[in-house]
């Protein structure tokens, strides 16, 4: 199945939605397949960071930082909708590497995130 309909939590559904309209170029960050094109096939699986220690996650975060040099070496900027535990051992390497880092949700709970996505705010 393709890596963007694997996906089907609510907060995905309306982070997707979102990208798509924008028709910017995006990516999944996966914790068992890294950094993921939303066309590429996977299986399903049932894998979390939340479930990982901070070495795993560091060494996940280590190799979605390679994928990212190869996949998107002229990006400029980069807006996250990924979760704090999805972004803790990559922001200081996105915010080195990317000239513009947007994370539009910070700081709001799932709620609020859903809320916002819903709007179209920003």
């Amino acid at each position: 199945m393709s890596a963007k309909n694997l996906y089907r939590s609510p907060l995905f559904k309306l982070a997707r939605a979102r990208v798509e309209r924008e028709e910017a170029p995006w990516y999944i960050l996966s914790a068992k397949y890294d950094l993921v094109h939303p066309d590429t096939e996977i299986a399903p699986y049932d894998e979390t960071l939340n479930r990982m220690g901070v070495a795993q996650r560091r060494e996940w975060a280590a190799r979605v930082e390679t994928q990212m040099d190869e996949m998107l070496p002229e990006a400029d900027e980069v807006v996250i909708f990924a979760g704090q535990r999805y972004r803790e051992f990559l922001e200081g390497y996105l915010r080195r590497r990317f000239n513009s880092v947007t994370v539009p949700m910070e700081g709001l709970r799932i709620g609020q995130q859903l809320s916002w996505l819903k709007c179209g705010q920003g």
